[in-house]
């Protein structure tokens, strides 16, 4: 609860979160985790919908599956959970009494969503003139696919980064994760805070738009600017960069490391590793230009070395002349490093419903000498809190509540 907070960054600010899914809920679990206090709304008796897109869920005392997916948990921390019929006259209502005292609003409603209950940004500016209004949605508030419901696979799609993604003469391939999603919720993070310094220096709030498209479209970086400067449509490479050569997975005795040459006298200590020296003095490889135009022969030419010694020697021997390489790791590889663990990447929280007592997390990346991320509450179940909240914010009693609950508003 909020007494158990310490002083994170944004301790102080409060965020209404009406977001479901993974975008919004990114966005808001980063927020939590500096130290916002966020209300996550969600509908009497269903709540958002990822609590059931498993398996996996977490498991109970029996092991059995109980109502929380592992999809759900991965972006709900740090929040407290209530529900609220916005459908209704008294939902709105009520809603509107708690934004009273809120900062921002978040919402991934469809374009017209909210505005059907009152609830758009120009329904609530005149009343809320310093609320930050953060609308995500899969197109954006204009444009001709402003309409249209938005999933991070159409994004990906849409947005290019699935036809550079995969081997060249194969199908193309979403990324193996919702990226668009995610990114989407970090751009939405920045743009929040953003506008409450505006806020705070002016006295104004505004609405912010952001769509999964666009920050799809924001993040293809030097491949777009490639195909500006050049006219070129760039195509899938595999796991080799557009840019550089040699930067790719490589096999080796036993398996594949990936080698990342990002200069010359990387490519020549790496040669000289590989026991061919001559190969960073052959005109065709001397520059890493060169090493494009020539980009099938010089990596025929490293292959056949690098299946001459085992991962490991590649990766210590190159690791140590200060050439980056490194392995392919999978989940359970990259969850018992001792790296990814010692940077608190898996963390560990208290959980009601399982089993065990607690559920594993991702940690948040961020670290602060002052004011370091707190991890306060696990993902709240389906209204764990609306008696809490209502009691702290409003100053409902049990028999205010009751009256709610009686008339299905919560």
């Amino acid at each position: 609860m909020l007494e158990q907070q310490t002083d994170g960054p944004l301790k102080g600010l409060r965020i209404l979160d009406l977001t479901r899914i993974l975008a919004g809920p990114t966005c808001t679990q980063l927020l939590g985790d500096l130290g916002a206090d966020v209300i996550k709304v969600e509908r009497p008796g269903d709540g958002d919908d990822t609590r059931k897109w498993g398996p996996p869920y977490v498991k109970d005392n029996n092991g059995e599956d109980t109502t929380e997916s592992a999809y759900y948990l991965s972006s709900n921390r740090n929040k407290r959970s209530i529900t609220i019929d916005i459908s209704s006259t008294e939902g709105v209502a009520l809603l509107k009494r708690i934004l009273r005292y809120c900062d921002v609003l978040v919402h991934n409603f469809k374009v017209g969503g909210l505005e059907k209950y009152g609830l758009g940004y120009e329904d609530l500016k005149g009343e809320f003139p310093v609320l930050v209004y953060c609308a995500i949605t899969g197109f954006g508030q204009t444009g001709p696919y402003a309409p249209r419901a938005g999933y991070d696979f159409l994004a990906q799609g849409l947005g290019g980064i699935m036809s550079l993604t995969g081997e060249p003469e194969g199908e193309p391939v979403k990324v193996g994760v919702g990226i668009a999603d995610v990114m989407c919720g970090m751009y939405a993070s920045n743009a929040i805070l953003s506008a409450l310094r505006h806020r705070d220096k002016t006295g104004e709030g505004q609405m912010i738009d952001v769509a999964l498209l666009d920050t799809q479209i924001a993040w293809l970086v030097n491949e777009a600017t490639n195909y500006f400067l050049s006219g070129k449509v760039p195509v899938r490479q595999g796991n080799a960069h557009p840019n550089i050569v040699p930067y790719q997975v490589f096999p080796t005795l036993d398996g594949h490391f990936i080698l990342a040459v990002g200069n010359n006298q990387q490519f020549r200590r790496f040669c000289e590793f590989a026991g061919n020296a001559t190969l960073a003095d052959d005109d065709r490889f001397v520059t890493n230009e060169q090493r494009l135009h020539y980009r099938k022969e010089l990596v025929g030419e490293i292959r056949s070395l690098t299946i001459l010694k085992d991962t490991n020697t590649w990766i210590n021997g190159l690791s140590a002349l200060g050439v980056p390489s490194g392995t392919v790791s999978n989940l359970e590889e990259t969850f018992k490093n001792p790296h990814v663990l010692h940077r608190g990447m898996r963390i560990s929280m208290p959980h009601r419903l399982a089993g065990s007592g607690s559920v594993d997390l991702l940690g948040n990346p961020l670290k602060f000498s002052k004011t370091p991320v707190t991890y306060r509450m696990s993902p709240p179940t389906i209204g764990a809190d609306t008696d809490e909240v209502l009691e702290e914010i409003l100053g409902l009693d049990s028999s205010e509540r009751q009256v709610l609950r009686e008339a299905k508003t919560i």
